[in-house]
């Protein structure tokens, strides 16, 4: 199993960017990104290199253009980010942890509904192991 890229919050830029829509290439990522950044032309190329050289963005020759698409998808990149950020905490903060990201997001109806199906999820996980895994 490949391991997924560590993608610094400028790379994260990037990422976002074709996760929104690709194939790119440099010249539509460049402006792209300008719009939302102060970052220079050389800056964001360099960030595309980087992202290209660990493997998460690809690219394909098409005449003298290169268009780049995304070699993970953001939910990958996501849950790695969570795991890294989990061993830091070393789950002493969880519940602190998890509210403060669930208070600062708005979310939809279907996203608490989920939420609230993993809650239960690890609720009656819980339940079963503290029963010693006997089944009522």
């Amino acid at each position: 199993m490949q391991r997924t890229p560590k993608i610094s919050e400028a790379e994260w830029e990037v990422m976002k960017v074709l996760w929104e829509r690709s194939p790119l290439t440099a010249n539509e990522i460049v402006e792209t990104l300008s719009k939302r950044t102060r970052w220079q032309r050389e800056t964001i190329r360099t960030l595309i290199n980087r992202l290209v050289q660990k493997k998460a963005v690809g690219f394909e020759k098409k005449g003298r253009q290169y268009h780049y698409r995304p070699f993970v998808a953001e939910a990958e990149c996501v849950k790695a980010e969570t795991k890294s950020l989990l061993r830091r905490f070393r789950g002493s903060a969880i519940e602190p942890m998890l509210a403060a990201l669930v208070e600062e997001q708005r979310l939809s109806a279907e996203q608490i509904a989920r939420l609230k199906e993993i809650l239960d999820e690890k609720d009656t996980s819980a339940e079963r192991h503290n029963r010693g895994g006997q089944r009522s």
